[in-house]
């Protein structure tokens, strides 16, 4: 078995873990550094929004000697607007320009076909009118804001609204951080971040409810016993799938990263970049915040319950009472315990906290009865 494999059948079993849900308070402050610095970027920088929302004329050119930056300033010295260029994998130009109409649109392409060297009818112009971006944009909140609806009633009847909330809240803070992003690197918004954006919606959903689904299973009858709170719980959840976790999201960012460096950077595709960024970033973004903000949030939201108090209060005070004996709290409890056996083993609900799983005694064990038919 791998040392990685190694450590993650140690993190299901109990037997290593690290106090997530503990730390909370430092994960809370850099995530809000983080959020804020995406938020200034966002307002200083703003977003580079492309011809697709606000219109203007696309040129695609044949092979050409001609440079990028020598096309460039040949188009923006034909339009009066900035230009961008990007090469693409043939060879060719792809030529942007917004705020273009048909007339200029004809203009600049006489222009570059004198320029660049190459018959007028070798170039191809697109005209994108403004108002078709304004549609895909509207469209895309409209998607947004009905896919959070569709997940909070979701989670509020799978687990519980706090959950909900909880997944909201991180879902919000990987959008942000991705847009955030999107401003200080200063790439081109377009169709295809369009389409990235709402893609890792559900990417960063996924560890989020994973951790949850474990963490209901875990806090089943967890008001029956005093040895265990509801956070420790909820740590050992995390714990339990932090390996699943980080194996999924390596796997999703590999071939995301080879679009992102090598499509995007090597073969000059201009939409494998916008669409590659944003699932990358979105991708990190969500399994940090499955980890960092979401089940910390819960434990953080169901102790401030009065049971959860209560809870806390038993078993601050029971811990008390056996140091005071010179007494140590035992560190096996058997993880898969059943809820009504709480009284028996003082915490069968206690899968969340650090400590080896047992499995039981056998019933037939002893008996010493040779299998095969009795005469």
């Amino acid at each position: 078995m791998s040392r990685l494999g190694s450590m993650g059948a140690r993190l299901y079993r109990g037997e290593v873990g690290y106090d997530f849900v503990g730390k909370r308070k430092i994960w809370y402050g850099i995530s809000i550094l983080i959020t804020i610095t995406a938020i200034i970027g966002l307002g200083v920088r703003g977003l580079n929004m492309g011809i697709e929302f606000s219109g203007g004329a696309i040129f695609t050119t044949p092979k050409t000697s001609v440079s990028s930056s020598q096309a460039e300033e040949v188009a923006e010295k034909a339009s009066g607007h900035i230009a961008l260029v990007q090469e693409l994998g043939n060879g060719g130009l792809r030529i942007q320009i917004t705020e273009v109409d048909t007339a200029k649109s004809d203009e600049i392409k006489e222009v570059l076909s004198q320029e660049l060297g190459l018959p007028a009818q070798s170039i191809n112009a697109d005209l994108v009118g403004p108002s078709w971006g304004e549609q895909i944009a509207n469209k895309a909140w409209t998607g947004l804001g009905i896919f959070m609806a569709l997940v909070v009633i979701y989670l509020a009847i799978a687990f519980e609204w706090r959950m909900a909330l909880a997944a909201l809240i991180a879902l919000i803070h990987d959008l942000t951080i991705t847009v955030g992003i999107y401003a200080l690197v200063g790439f081109e918004v377009s169709v295809g971040t369009v389409i990235g954006l709402l893609t890792i919606l559900g990417y960063s959903l996924y560890d989020t409810v994973v951790v949850f689904d474990g963490l209901k299973e875990s806090s089943r009858g967890i008001t029956k016993q005093s040895r265990y709170t509801y956070s420790e719980i909820a740590n050992r959840s995390l714990n339990s799938t932090l390996v699943r976790s980080i194996n999924t999201t390596v796997v999703a960012l590999l071939p995301v990263a080879g679009l992102l460096f090598i499509g995007g950077g090597v073969l000059g595709a201009g939409m494998l970049n916008d669409i590659s960024l944003a699932l990358f970033v979105g991708l990190a973004a969500g399994a940090y915040s499955s980890i960092f903000i979401a089940t910390p949030l819960v434990a953080d939201l169901k102790e401030r319950e009065p049971q959860m108090k209560a809870l806390a209060k038993r078993v601050r005070a029971k811990r008390a009472s056996a140091a005071a004996r010179g007494e140590s709290e035992p560190e096996t409890v058997p993880r898969d315990a059943a809820p009504d056996e709480a009284d028996e083993n003082d915490g069968a609900a206690a899968a969340g906290v650090v400590g080896p799983r047992t499995q039981p005694a056998s019933r037939n064990r002893g008996r010493g009865r040779p299998s095969g038919k009795r005469r």
